[in-house]
């Protein structure tokens, strides 16, 4: 596990892009954090960093839901705020089809993600500590052998 302290945007989305290099694809990393504690900026940064788009071209999918990013490099920027209808909900979403592609998935509100069998590889934490401080951890799981 490891802990990263930022303090501006501009550093967040750099720690992203410097992320990006240890995501391997097919992966799945779920971001966890309140409103506001920089997820989709450090998205930006993972995006940008793995080549699929400039930083200015990710947005939250919030009410999209899921952005596709990249060509030969994909990525699945996946926001599940809106999502309260627990697996019947997800499971519409099409995340296993998405994880089981030779792509990353990032996915905001991870903790939403409940039991649906889907296994991440990145585990994101991100605090909000005032102003434009954040705290970051970054916990690498092990792979599911069994997918």
């Amino acid at each position: 596990m490891r802990c990263y302290l930022t303090h501006s945007p501009e550093e967040t989305t750099l720690l992203g892009r410097e992320l990006a290099a240890d995501l391997r694809p097919p992966c799945l990393a779920v971001l966890e954090g309140d409103l506001g504690s920089g997820k989709t900026t450090l998205v930006k940064g993972i995006v940008a960093g793995l080549g699929a788009c400039p930083e200015e071209e990710v947005h939250s999918p919030s009410f999209a839901l899921v952005h596709e990013y990249g060509q030969d490099r994909k990525v699945y920027h996946v926001d599940l705020f809106r999502i309260e209808g627990g697996n019947r909900e997800l499971g519409t979403l099409g995340l296993g089809e998405l994880v089981d592609q030779e792509a990353t998935v990032l996915v905001e509100w991870g903790e939403k993600l409940g039991d649906l069998g889907l296994v991440p590889q990145v585990g994101i934490k991100l605090e909000h500590l005032g102003g434009d401080k954040r705290r970051i951890t970054v916990e690498r799981r092990a792979k599911d052998s069994s997918r």
